[in-house]
């Protein structure tokens, strides 16, 4: 139980930053050519929670292979 004096909150997390790198192409596979984001996630970005926004994050490696030509 708190008595209001000293409080304790937790901080606010930083801001999540998007991973756009400004090359929105959507290709064939529905993902964008620069981030791999699909275009719902790209639309939600601003609205998401940090919670959303670190799993798309987290997802975001697996999505695409890419092979040396």
């Amino acid at each position: 139980m708190s008595d209001g004096f000293l409080d304790i909150v937790a901080p606010e997390p930083a801001d999540v930053a998007s991973p756009c790198v400004n090359v929105c192409v959507i290709g064939d596979d529905g993902l964008c050519d620069g981030c791999a984001r699909t275009l719902t996630e790209i639309a939600g970005w601003s609205a998401a929670s940090w919670d959303e926004r670190r799993a798309v994050l987290a997802a975001l490696p697996g999505r695409r292979t890419y092979s040396a030509s």
